[in-house]
């Protein structure tokens, strides 16, 4: 049972209010149930059709909730009247693929040519999981969900290349099954794991050291099952080195008005 202490009853809105003001700066795993959460990218206009290209190529790491204009701060079709300069508890700046600074928000930085990502992601179908029966162990320890960088090529576009980012849930061993068919529900965040069982299979040598997030514990009889993440395009940025790219923190979603239900396919 999730700790009430850890997320309180708010709407998607008050939480964006909240985050806008300074307050609340954590983790947004576990807050306003039901709703989806977003990945956020943002690109300089030359880079945005590259991007763009990469997204619809590996759409299992990004899949695409919004694209927004160059200039706009407003994501009109998942949370209208947002502001995505200060709505989310804590921004990233990578320069020429160096994370520059982590920021409470990005009003200094906002210029007319930036186009805006949504992407979905994996925290949105939590609240399914938990409906199921199926326990999401960082929300139970009220941390970040675990992250790694895989030896998983994604498919480049353009000027962008790098590898995959997986998130992970350790799962029951008889629920597994269960977990896959609840999540493939949801491929607009990501869908069914991308790898069961041993980490090492895909580069990752040690599950207690998450690249980013926080490590959870693995009980007895529990199955380590990953799924794609939309922190790979920080990765990919790492990798291909753009002049700019501005991110959500991993794990410090845009929390959007609209219902996971909507996004789920029956």
């Amino acid at each position: 049972m999730t700790d009430e202490s850890c997320s309180p009853a708010l709407t998607p809105a008050e939480w964006r209010a909240r985050f806008r003001r300074g307050a609340n700066i954590r983790p947004t795993a576990g807050l306003a149930p039901g709703f989806v959460q977003a990945n956020l990218v943002v690109l300089p206009r030359a880079l945005a059709f590259d991007f763009l290209l990469f997204a619809q190529r590996n759409p299992k790491s990004c899949p695409l909730l919004e694209v927004i204009e160059d200039g706009s701060i407003e994501p009109k079709a998942m949370a209208p009247g947002a502001d995505l300069r200060t709505d989310l508890p804590r921004y990233r700046v990578y320069r020429d693929g160096v994370l520059a600074e982590e920021r409470a928000d990005l009003v200094a930085l906002w210029t007319a040519d930036l186009v805006s990502f949504l992407i979905g992601c994996s925290f949105t179908f939590e609240s399914a999981l938990i409906e199921a029966g199926i326990p999401v162990r960082h929300i139970e320890q009220c941390t970040n969900v675990p992250m790694y960088i895989t030896t998983l090529p994604t498919v480049p576009a353009g000027v962008f290349h790098g590898p995959t980012v997986v998130s992970m849930r350790p799962v029951p061993a008889d629920k597994v099954i269960r977990a896959v068919q609840v999540t493939s529900r949801f491929p607009a965040v990501h869908g069914a794991p991308i790898h069961i069982g041993d980490p090492a299979t895909i580069g990752i040598r040690d599950l207690a050291r998450p690249d980013l997030g926080d490590p959870v514990d693995i009980g007895a009889g529990e199955v380590p099952v990953f799924w794609a993440c939309g922190v790979t395009p920080q990765a990919v940025a790492m990798a291909s080195k753009p002049i700019l790219m501005l991110t959500h923190a991993p794990g410090h979603m845009f929390i959007t008005d609209r219902r996971d239900a909507e996004f789920a396919v029956l």
